[in-house]
């Protein structure tokens, strides 16, 4: 009977014995937190703002109608490039260029007349340089026959010619006399006709100037019947068809637009950047830009334009312009232009940039997930009993407030706890983060997960287990 006694006492003993390791394991264990850990590294670090947008040629222009009437042809068709200067399409036209053949006949008609007033100018010209050569002779002529006449009456008045000789060298010298006042009188005569020939010239001349003016005039209204290319460029939009009647200088008719030229010598990724992303945006950063309807392939370009108006995200319209204070999200706008567009591109393509906003090389770097946040009042160590701290009767708002204030940083494993490291830091990457103090290479820090990450207390008993979740979920 004693010996039965002795054996269950045996037995009570190490159930108690075994109750109390378990009892202590548990206790031990109380608080415990199994944390995943990484390290704080060295390696290279790009900043990346990713925007979306589309495809846009830098400058497009539409091509309106300048005349009214039918639309008789189109002479290309979407997609065609054109040069600067082309013949794009054509308006009806038989008015305008049946007036522009009737002044063209009318300035052939006009100079014809100046041609002829102009060579009956020269005519009388040469008649005129012909009668003062002749008017010159025949002075000469007269000079002789007055020398004669003189010689004649001398010797007349001496007796020593006959009168018949005489009467003839005065009749010889008095007929030159007329000869020469008539030829005088054709020369005025010529003269007065050369200048009404002038006369007339001069009025056809000007006649020939109004005419041409008019007709500069026709054919600028039968140029505007017609479309022309006002830059190089590719047809990316023709709403119109042949037959259609098209109208000039009305606002937001389909009628008053023939065409749209764009202008593909440089091509752009219009993108809209989020504006918390806007401010590290700079002129001539470097970019990637991925086309939807070109997958597997990657362009690179550089921003050159950067809006300074905000645009709300659910309208599309500029922020300035609604009345109302919208507290919604907002983009702003930033032109990438691309360095080596494809030839097949599109205006209107959808497309992804993504921006360099800034370079680290070799640089301490921790994952993102890992930094977090706490008050101060939080990291405050806790009494080494476990019990309350003493209730203070009055409370001092400063105090209140400094315990407040919140501190950025991580959770470095330090003993088996989880010690929080205040750090600041410098661009953030894909995935990773820069740390400019607070850390040193090596330095192992809690990454996950995201629920302990943001609810573990300072110094804090923590269990490392990084175990991938399949491996776990296996074993």
């Amino acid at each position: 009977m004693k010996r039965k006694w002795k054996v269950i006492i045996v037995i009570v003993a190490v159930l108690i014995a075994a109750i109390g390791v378990y009892a202590s394991t548990v206790l031990s264990k109380k608080g415990l937190v199994t944390v995943q850990t990484g390290n704080v590294v060295r390696g290279d670090l790009d900043s990346i703002v990713t925007a979306s947008g589309e495809i846009k040629p830098k400058n497009y222009i539409n091509i309106g109608a300048n005349a009214q009437g039918e639309l008789k042809e189109i002479l290309v068709k979407e997609g065609d490039r054109v040069h600067k200067g082309q013949v794009l399409a054509r308006i009806e036209n038989v008015q305008p260029e049946a007036d522009v053949e009737a002044q063209r006949a009318t300035l052939n008609a006009a100079e014809a007349d100046s041609a002829a007033s102009e060579a009956q100018v020269k005519a009388q010209d040469e008649n005129i340089r012909t009668m003062q050569s002749q008017i010159e002779k025949d002075k000469a002529d007269l000079d002789r026959m007055k020398a004669d006449y003189d010689r004649s009456e001398a010797l007349f008045n001496e007796h020593l010619l006959a009168k018949q000789d005489f009467d003839l060298r005065k009749f010889s010298y008095e007929a030159q006399l007329a000869t020469i006042k008539q030829s005088e009188q054709r020369l005025v005569q010529a003269r007065a006709q050369r200048e009404q020939a002038a006369a007339q010239l001069a009025s056809a001349q000007k006649r020939i100037a109004q005419y041409k003016a008019v007709l500069v005039r026709f054919n600028d209204i039968l140029q505007k019947f017609n479309a022309f290319a006002p830059i190089d460029g590719v047809i990316t939009n023709l709403p119109v068809r042949t037959g259609e009647i098209v109208v000039p200088g009305v606002q937001n008719s389909a009628a008053s637009t023939i065409m749209t030229i764009a202008d593909m010598s440089l091509i752009t990724a219009e993108v809209k950047v989020d504006e918390t992303d806007i401010v590290n945006v700079k002129l001539n950063q470097v970019a990637d830009v991925t086309i939807d309807a070109i997958p597997n392939k990657t362009f690179k370009g550089h921003v050159t334009e950067i809006g300074n108006t905000a645009i709300l995200r659910s309208t599309g319209l500029a922020a300035s312009q609604s009345a109302v204070s919208s507290q919604e999200a907002k983009d702003f706008k930033v032109v990438v232009a691309l360095d080596n567009p494809p030839e097949d591109i599109r205006p209107g393509l959808s497309c992804t940039a993504k921006i360099t906003t800034a370079t680290r090389r070799n640089v301490l770097t921790i994952p993102i997930q890992a930094l977090t946040v706490r008050q101060k009042g939080q990291l405050e160590p806790k009494p080494a009993d476990g019990k309350a701290a003493p209730v203070v009767a009055k409370v001092d708002p400063a105090a209140e407030k400094a315990k407040k204030e919140e501190i950025q940083g991580v959770f470095v494993v330090n003993g088996g706890k989880a010690v929080f490291k205040k750090v600041e830091t410098g661009i953030t990457g894909a995935t990773d983060i820069e740390v400019l103090s607070g850390l040193k290479e090596g330095d192992q820090i809690i990454t996950g997960t995201y629920q302990v990450i943001r609810t573990i207390a300072n110094e804090a008993m923590v269990k490392v287990d990084n175990k991938a979740p399949a491996a776990a979920a296996k074993s």
